[in-house]
């Protein structure tokens, strides 16, 4: 490790797929070291998601409070900007107390964000979307897939004639500054996050493991009144399956099913495949990353991780030392 990366504060990421058990080591985690947690959820950001995202009891948030839950209303949106900002303010403030700020979650999206940075990109014009829309409805897609290839040539090669939605947004995007989406993406710097960042992912060795523990999460989050909770919001009126929130694993299965779409079982069912595809998804995305990610196994979790937080010289709150 370069001398001048050991003059930044510390900053650690736990990351792991859906029911791997992360919560629970965050938490033990910040009862022994000098660490306080930010939550690296999407769903988890929404007051009145509660049951449904596993979202830590308060008794938990009494022994270690989470920053970022519960911070939107499920009516509004929440981007991976949105999470950047909020994140890097709240790890700067922990980092001036003199704490290790802990990023614990399982939205990868949002990991990648903070850690590599944003593309600088305009937001969405809906005058122009309309133009580019009724352009598509008059000429058809293939026609905005040529006008695209005429001044974005890189991105219009890797989207499909038919991809309406990115389509639009890169013309869009042309547009507004001038400039080709590609080139937009081939000028973003890096944005360094200003920390000594410890990454961990936490993986499970036998997925069937992970899949029991789904299904017996999603169990207890019926008993728990799942269904009661999705119903409260159904009953706000201004609350769709369009929004993100709704549209979250487990929420939209229940949504559905109090709509008459299908019966009780089938909302379970449907429910915990979705979760497990969640799963899946986190875990290829983990398996991806850079050799500067710590794989560990939930096996003898404990003992390795306190021998990763040692090689990083990051020492327990009884022990004297500087982190």
């Amino acid at each position: 490790m370069s001398h001048s990366l050991l003059t930044l504060p510390p900053a650690i990421f736990l990351m792991g797929p859906t029911a791997s058990g992360k919560t629970d080591i965050a938490i033990r985690l910040a009862q022994e070291y000098p660490i306080d947690i930010i939550s690296v959820d999407s769903s988890m950001v929404y007051r009145g998601l509660d049951i449904g995202t596993a979202k830590p009891s308060a008794a938990e948030l009494a022994l270690a409070p989470h920053r970022l839950i519960d911070i939107r209303d499920p009516a509004q949106p929440y981007s991976a900007a949105d999470f950047r900002a909020d994140a890097l303010r709240e790890m700067a403030d922990i980092s001036a107390r003199g704490r290790i700020p802990l990023l614990v979650g399982g939205t990868m999206l949002y990991f990648k964000a903070l850690k590599d940075g944003l593309a600088n990109l305009p937001e969405a014009n809906e005058v122009i979307r309309a133009e580019i829309t009724l352009e598509a409805q008059r000429y058809g897609w293939p026609a905005i897939h040529q006008k695209l290839a005429a001044v974005d040539p890189i991105t219009a090669a890797r989207l499909q004639p038919n991809d309406s939605q990115r389509l639009q947004r890169a013309l869009e995007v042309y547009y507004i500054t001038g400039k080709p989406l590609s080139a937009i993406h081939q000028e973003q710097e890096a944005q360094a996050l200003p920390y000594r960042l410890l990454e961990l992912a936490l993986l499970p060795k036998e997925r069937s493991v992970l899949h029991e523990r789904i299904e017996k999460r999603f169990d207890l989050m019926l008993a728990s009144g799942l269904i009661d909770e999705v119903r409260a919001l159904k009953a706000r009126g201004d609350l769709h399956l369009e929004l993100p929130a709704i549209r979250s694993v487990g929420y939209r299965q229940v949504w559905e099913y109090l709509d008459g779409l299908y019966d009780a079982d089938e909302m379970r069912f449907r429910a915990i495949v979705a979760t497990r595809q969640l799963a899946k998804r986190q875990h290829t995305w983990l398996r991806g990353l850079k050799d500067d990610v710590n794989q560990l196994y939930t096996e003898d979790i404990w003992i390795v991780l306190q021998d990763y937080l040692k090689s990083f010289k990051i020492s327990r709150k009884l022990e004297t030392g500087n982190c």
